[in-house]
């Protein structure tokens, strides 16, 4: 198999900051599926649809492209929250599957993060890290990331908001948040992302 590096974690965690940082390194194309049912939400929202109509959702999702997603958008703290009720959909993260092995399955590697990645999507990865940290660290990143956006930045509410995604990720019946059984933790909750990064880069080396 080629080399494949998989990262799985909680939201606002440091999984994409690490995986970008990775697939840098290694010259790897790299994957956020997370924007995957990130954009399935926001179509549902863009035609007025409610996130809880399985039928569109699958539609949405069947017709998602690469190439054109506008990041920007997609990683708006509202958008995080439609993505996980979407996301908790067997027949949504179904119709995600095969775009994702697809990507994977490069010549040269690639670099995936997301929920599943180790224990679903890319369960023959080479190196399969789980990057954690606090619920309190966790918010704390999110409100700095969404100020330095321009966006209001409620701590209590974005708590609030790591929380709930963390029980409905956890507790969904197909492919809930867990750390594969041969994935390495990484816990970044005291790491700046320097150090986040050496501690990821050994896991990758050490396993290549």
């Amino acid at each position: 198999m080629s080399f494949v590096i998989a990262i799985d974690g909680p939201a606002a965690s440091g999984k994409g900051t690490l995986a970008r940082r990775l697939a840098a390194h290694y010259g790897l194309p790299h994957l956020d599926t997370g924007l995957l049912y990130r954009a399935t939400a926001c179509a549902l929202l863009d035609e007025g649809l409610p996130l809880d109509d399985v039928e569109a959702a699958v539609a949405a999702a069947r017709s998602l492209s690469l190439t054109d997603f506008d990041e920007t958008r997609l990683r708006a703290r509202d958008m995080g929250e439609a993505a996980s009720v979407v996301a908790a959909m067997p027949a949504v993260r179904e119709a995600l599957i095969d775009m994702q092995r697809v990507f994977a399955a490069r010549s040269e590697g690639a670099v995936l993060d997301g929920r599943d990645i180790g224990t679903v999507i890319c369960p023959e990865a080479k190196v399969k890290i789980f990057v954690t940290a606090t619920p309190e660290t966790r918010a704390t990143r999110r409100a700095l990331e969404l100020a330095r956006a321009g966006e209001e930045a409620d701590y209590a509410a974005i708590l609030e908001d790591v929380r709930k995604r963390d029980a409905r990720d956890s507790a969904r019946s197909v492919a809930p948040l867990k750390a594969a059984a041969d994935a390495v933790t990484l816990d970044t909750t005291d790491l700046d992302i320097e150090e986040a990064f050496a501690a990821a880069l050994a896991i990758a080396e050490a396993r290549r």
